[in-house]
């Protein structure tokens, strides 16, 4: 989280941090906030930027690491904001989208969701915005973006990365559906989910754990992943999904 140039859409570097800076301090804005990245390093790295609360105006006020984990935290909590990861074990990030449709729809208390993942593929940036997300960034994005960020979304603006807007925008502007990666296509949600995980150099039974099957199942999984890709080893699916940007 540390690239200068990352911003949104519709506002420079400089409005986003000087969104941050009013926000925080007592009697200063403040957003409510949930985590969901299956990442634990991560989400405590995110915590420590944004979540001094009276400096930035972001109360952090659950976290999660897959789908129904997500699912549990944010319907408890009822948080303004939800900053999700794409790849969760569980079924993705669309899956949570999915599962909270109704709270997203609350006309009162609305729940908002903005995308923050490693990945900048427009199949993934295309499939959260359709599932309801307000906003989509990378996690190359400062902290102060960021903070900027969240507060546009609970704003009820759209948020995006200037590169990933143009994939928004292409989508949404055409009649026609979005490309379709057709041997992707042939996966089914969770071999895909297996797939991205070998990509990230998961052992099997770390995989396992992460997805609540067993290690034959995995096994299968992945046989079924190489067969339909027509590939030969996990070296050679690790360099796929790589080149897809998948990882």
């Amino acid at each position: 989280m540390s690239d200068p140039t990352e911003t949104n859409g519709t506002a420079g570097a400089a409005e986003a941090a000087g969104t941050a800076e009013t926000a925080g301090g007592p009697g200063g804005r403040r957003v409510r906030v949930v985590l969901v990245d299956d990442h634990r390093m991560f989400r405590t790295g995110v915590q420590a930027e944004i979540g001094q609360t009276a400096q930035t105006g972001v109360e952090v006020v659950g976290e999660a690491a897959d789908v129904d984990q997500a699912v549990t935290v944010i319907t408890a909590t009822r948080p303004e904001v939800v900053l999700l990861d794409v790849h969760l074990p569980g079924g993705g990030g669309v899956e949570v989208l999915r599962r909270c449709a109704a709270l997203m729809a609350d006309a009162e208390q609305p729940v908002r969701f903005l995308a923050l993942s490693v990945s900048d593929a427009a199949e993934d940036v295309i499939g959260v915005i359709r599932g309801g997300a307000r906003g989509y960034v990378t996690k190359t994005i400062t902290g102060s973006d960021l903070v900027g960020s969240i507060f546009r979304v609970q704003e009820g603006d759209a948020v995006f990365s200037p590169r990933l807007a143009g994939f928004v925008l292409d989508a949404f502007a055409s009649t026609d559906a979005p490309p379709v990666d057709e041997d992707l296509d042939r996966l089914t949600q969770r071999e895909r989910e297996v797939l991205r995980l070998i990509a990230r150099g998961y052992a099997y039974k770390e995989i396992a754990k992460q997805l609540f099957i067993s290690v034959k199942t995995v096994e299968s999984h992945v046989s079924a992943v190489l067969r339909k890709l027509q590939l030969s080893n996990r070296h050679e699916l690790t360099r796929w999904a790589t080149a897809r940007r998948l990882v």
